[in-house]
Protein backbone atom coordinates (compact mmCIF):
# COMPACT_ATOMS: atom_id res chain seq x y z
CA UNK A 1 0.00 0.00 0.00
CA UNK A 2 1.43 3.35 -1.06
CA UNK A 3 1.61 6.31 1.28
CA UNK A 4 2.68 9.90 0.76
CA UNK A 5 6.33 10.59 1.49
CA UNK A 6 5.38 13.49 3.78
CA UNK A 7 3.43 11.08 6.01
CA UNK A 8 6.51 8.87 6.37
CA UNK A 9 8.72 11.86 7.18
CA UNK A 10 6.18 13.12 9.74
CA UNK A 11 5.87 9.71 11.39
CA UNK A 12 9.65 9.25 11.61
CA UNK A 13 10.05 12.78 13.01
CA UNK A 14 7.53 12.11 15.78
CA UNK A 15 9.19 8.85 16.73
CA UNK A 16 12.57 10.57 16.83
CA UNK A 17 11.22 13.34 19.07
CA UNK A 18 9.70 10.72 21.37
CA UNK A 19 13.05 8.98 21.51
CA UNK A 20 14.92 12.19 22.37
CA UNK A 21 12.35 13.11 25.02
CA UNK A 22 12.65 9.76 26.78
CA UNK A 23 16.42 9.82 26.49
CA UNK A 24 16.64 13.17 28.24
CA UNK A 25 14.66 11.84 31.22
CA UNK A 26 17.21 9.16 32.01
CA UNK A 27 20.64 8.89 30.43
CA UNK A 28 21.10 5.44 31.90
CA UNK A 29 18.11 3.94 30.07
CA UNK A 30 18.34 1.80 26.97
CA UNK A 31 15.56 2.69 24.54
CA UNK A 32 14.08 0.71 21.69
CA UNK A 33 11.61 2.38 19.33
CA UNK A 34 9.01 0.34 17.51
CA UNK A 35 6.98 1.55 14.57
CA UNK A 36 3.28 0.81 14.29
CA UNK A 37 2.92 -2.90 14.77
CA UNK A 38 2.13 -4.71 11.56
CA UNK A 39 3.45 -1.86 9.39
CA UNK A 40 6.85 -1.98 7.77
CA UNK A 41 8.33 1.12 6.17
CA UNK A 42 10.43 0.20 3.15
CA UNK A 43 11.38 3.19 1.02
CA UNK A 44 8.09 4.86 0.10
CA UNK A 45 5.99 1.75 0.77
CA UNK A 46 4.04 0.78 3.86
CA UNK A 47 2.89 -2.80 4.22
CA UNK A 48 0.26 -3.94 6.70
CA UNK A 49 -0.36 -7.26 8.39
CA UNK A 50 -3.36 -8.64 10.27
CA UNK A 51 -1.90 -7.73 13.66
CA UNK A 52 -4.73 -6.30 15.77
CA UNK A 53 -2.47 -4.28 18.08
CA UNK A 54 -1.63 -1.51 15.64
CA UNK A 55 -0.32 1.16 17.98
CA UNK A 56 2.98 2.98 18.10
CA UNK A 57 4.78 2.07 21.30
CA UNK A 58 8.09 3.06 22.88
CA UNK A 59 9.86 0.36 24.86
CA UNK A 60 12.06 1.64 27.67
CA UNK A 61 14.52 -0.72 29.37
CA UNK A 62 15.53 0.47 32.83
CA UNK A 63 18.52 -1.21 34.51
CA UNK A 64 17.57 -2.75 37.85
CA UNK A 65 20.88 -4.54 38.30
CA UNK A 66 24.17 -4.88 36.46
CA UNK A 67 22.88 -7.60 34.14
CA UNK A 68 19.12 -7.19 34.31
CA UNK A 69 16.65 -4.70 32.87
CA UNK A 70 13.01 -3.88 33.47
CA UNK A 71 11.02 -3.24 30.30
CA UNK A 72 8.31 -0.59 30.27
CA UNK A 73 6.03 0.19 27.32
CA UNK A 74 4.76 3.69 26.68
CA UNK A 75 1.60 3.68 24.52
CA UNK A 76 0.70 6.49 22.16
CA UNK A 77 -1.98 9.03 23.07
CA UNK A 78 -5.40 8.18 21.52
CA UNK A 79 -6.49 10.39 18.60
CA UNK A 80 -2.96 11.72 18.11
CA UNK A 81 -0.91 10.93 15.04
CA UNK A 82 1.02 8.37 17.09
CA UNK A 83 -2.23 6.43 17.51
CA UNK A 84 -2.70 5.86 13.81
CA UNK A 85 -3.58 2.34 12.73
CA UNK A 86 -3.18 0.59 9.43
CA UNK A 87 -6.82 1.46 8.70
CA UNK A 88 -6.01 5.18 8.92
CA UNK A 89 -3.24 4.80 6.39
CA UNK A 90 -5.36 2.76 3.99
CA UNK A 91 -8.37 5.07 4.00
CA UNK A 92 -6.28 8.22 4.18
CA UNK A 93 -4.84 7.16 0.84
CA UNK A 94 -8.20 6.21 -0.66
CA UNK A 95 -9.84 9.48 0.44
CA UNK A 96 -6.78 11.58 -0.40
CA UNK A 97 -6.75 13.14 3.06
CA UNK A 98 -4.34 13.54 5.96
CA UNK A 99 -4.41 10.35 7.99
CA UNK A 100 -4.65 12.14 11.33
CA UNK A 101 -7.99 13.65 10.24
CA UNK A 102 -9.65 10.21 10.18
CA UNK A 103 -10.80 10.15 13.79
CA UNK A 104 -13.93 8.01 13.48
CA UNK A 105 -12.12 4.68 13.74
CA UNK A 106 -15.37 2.76 14.27
CA UNK A 107 -16.63 3.99 10.89
CA UNK A 108 -13.57 2.89 8.95
CA UNK A 109 -13.31 -0.35 10.90
CA UNK A 110 -16.90 -1.11 9.85
CA UNK A 111 -16.10 -0.33 6.22
CA UNK A 112 -13.00 -2.52 6.36
CA UNK A 113 -15.00 -5.43 7.77
CA UNK A 114 -17.55 -5.16 4.95
CA UNK A 115 -15.07 -4.29 2.19
CA UNK A 116 -15.74 -6.18 -1.08
CA UNK A 117 -18.91 -7.82 0.28
CA UNK A 118 -20.79 -8.79 -2.88
CA UNK A 119 -23.92 -6.97 -3.97
CA UNK A 120 -27.12 -8.92 -3.43
CA UNK A 121 -30.54 -7.37 -4.01
CA UNK A 122 -32.47 -7.58 -0.74
CA UNK A 123 -29.34 -8.71 1.14
CA UNK A 124 -28.49 -7.41 4.61
CA UNK A 125 -25.46 -9.47 5.65
CA UNK A 126 -21.81 -10.01 4.76
CA UNK A 127 -22.93 -12.88 2.54
CA UNK A 128 -24.47 -10.24 0.28
CA UNK A 129 -25.93 -6.77 0.72
CA UNK A 130 -27.71 -4.19 -1.40
CA UNK A 131 -27.15 -0.42 -1.22
CA UNK A 132 -29.83 0.49 1.33
CA UNK A 133 -29.13 -2.63 3.37
CA UNK A 134 -25.52 -1.53 3.67
CA UNK A 135 -26.30 2.09 4.59
CA UNK A 136 -28.79 0.84 7.18
CA UNK A 137 -26.25 -1.53 8.74
CA UNK A 138 -23.50 1.13 8.78
CA UNK A 139 -25.60 3.93 10.26
CA UNK A 140 -27.04 1.66 12.95
CA UNK A 141 -23.67 0.15 13.91
CA UNK A 142 -21.60 3.35 13.88
CA UNK A 143 -24.12 6.06 14.79
CA UNK A 144 -26.83 4.07 16.60
CA UNK A 145 -29.63 5.23 14.29
CA UNK A 146 -32.11 2.92 12.59
CA UNK A 147 -32.94 3.80 8.98
CA UNK A 148 -35.90 2.76 6.86
CA UNK A 149 -35.13 -0.22 4.61
CA UNK A 150 -35.18 1.14 1.05
CA UNK A 151 -33.25 3.95 -0.63
CA UNK A 152 -36.49 5.76 -1.47
CA UNK A 153 -37.69 5.61 2.16
CA UNK A 154 -34.32 6.79 3.42
CA UNK A 155 -34.48 9.74 1.03
CA UNK A 156 -37.98 10.68 2.18
CA UNK A 157 -37.10 10.57 5.89
CA UNK A 158 -33.83 12.50 5.92
CA UNK A 159 -33.37 16.29 5.89
CA UNK A 160 -32.29 17.50 2.45
CA UNK A 161 -29.04 19.45 2.44
CA UNK A 162 -26.81 21.12 -0.13
CA UNK A 163 -23.85 19.09 -1.42
CA UNK A 164 -21.65 21.87 -0.02
CA UNK A 165 -22.96 21.11 3.47
CA UNK A 166 -22.20 17.38 3.40
CA UNK A 167 -20.21 15.93 6.25
CA UNK A 168 -19.18 12.44 7.28
CA UNK A 169 -22.24 10.22 7.80
CA UNK A 170 -24.64 12.07 5.50
CA UNK A 171 -26.46 10.11 2.80
CA UNK A 172 -26.05 10.55 -0.96
CA UNK A 173 -28.77 9.46 -3.39
CA UNK A 174 -28.77 8.54 -7.09
CA UNK A 175 -31.17 7.73 -9.90
CA UNK A 176 -29.69 4.60 -11.43
CA UNK A 177 -32.86 2.97 -12.77
CA UNK A 178 -35.69 5.45 -12.24
CA UNK A 179 -36.35 7.62 -9.20
CA UNK A 180 -34.33 7.22 -6.00
CA UNK A 181 -32.74 3.84 -6.61
CA UNK A 182 -29.25 3.97 -5.05
CA UNK A 183 -27.80 5.32 -1.79
CA UNK A 184 -24.42 5.60 -0.12
CA UNK A 185 -22.80 7.18 2.95
CA UNK A 186 -20.69 10.30 2.46
CA UNK A 187 -17.14 10.27 3.87
CA UNK A 188 -15.05 13.27 2.79
CA UNK A 189 -13.46 14.94 -0.24
CA UNK A 190 -16.45 13.90 -2.42
CA UNK A 191 -15.92 10.21 -1.60
CA UNK A 192 -18.72 7.94 -0.42
CA UNK A 193 -19.00 4.29 0.56
CA UNK A 194 -21.75 2.11 -0.88
CA UNK A 195 -22.68 -1.33 -2.12
CA UNK A 196 -22.15 -1.20 -5.87
CA UNK A 197 -23.90 -3.67 -8.16
CA UNK A 198 -20.61 -4.30 -9.98
CA UNK A 199 -18.02 -4.12 -7.18
CA UNK A 200 -19.89 -4.79 -3.97
CA UNK A 201 -18.98 -2.66 -0.95
CA UNK A 202 -16.51 -0.08 -2.17
CA UNK A 203 -15.67 3.63 -2.15
CA UNK A 204 -16.45 5.85 -5.14
CA UNK A 205 -16.24 9.56 -5.92
CA UNK A 206 -19.17 11.86 -6.66
CA UNK A 207 -17.19 13.40 -9.52
CA UNK A 208 -16.99 10.15 -11.45
CA UNK A 209 -19.04 10.56 -14.63
CA UNK A 210 -21.44 7.73 -13.79
CA UNK A 211 -22.39 9.09 -10.36
CA UNK A 212 -22.18 12.76 -11.33
CA UNK A 213 -24.85 12.27 -14.01
CA UNK A 214 -27.13 10.30 -11.69
CA UNK A 215 -26.71 12.25 -8.46
CA UNK A 216 -30.08 13.35 -7.02
CA UNK A 217 -29.06 14.98 -3.77
CA UNK A 218 -27.84 14.52 -0.22
CA UNK A 219 -29.57 14.17 3.11
CA UNK A 220 -28.92 14.25 6.84
CA UNK A 221 -30.51 11.79 9.24
CA UNK A 222 -30.68 14.09 12.25
CA UNK A 223 -34.48 13.94 12.31
CA UNK A 224 -34.55 10.17 12.74
CA UNK A 225 -34.90 8.67 16.20
CA UNK A 226 -32.13 6.63 17.77
CA UNK A 227 -32.95 2.93 17.83
CA UNK A 228 -33.89 2.05 21.41
CA UNK A 229 -32.64 -1.50 21.03
CA UNK A 230 -29.24 -0.10 20.08
CA UNK A 231 -29.16 2.13 23.14
CA UNK A 232 -30.17 -0.66 25.49
CA UNK A 233 -27.40 -2.89 24.20
CA UNK A 234 -24.69 -0.33 25.02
Amino acid sequence: MKIKQKHIVLLISILWLNFCSVAQNSNSNIHTLRFIKGIEINGSDIKTSSNNNNFIEVETKKPISQNDYQTETISAVPNSIEYLTSINFKYGQILNTEVEFLKNISLYTFIEEWWNTRYLYGGESKSGVDCSGFTGALIKSVFGIKLPRTAREQYEKCDKISPFEMTEGDLVFFNTRGGVSHVGVYLSNDYFVHSSTSQGVTISNLNEDYYKKRFIGSGRISNLSIDQAMLESR
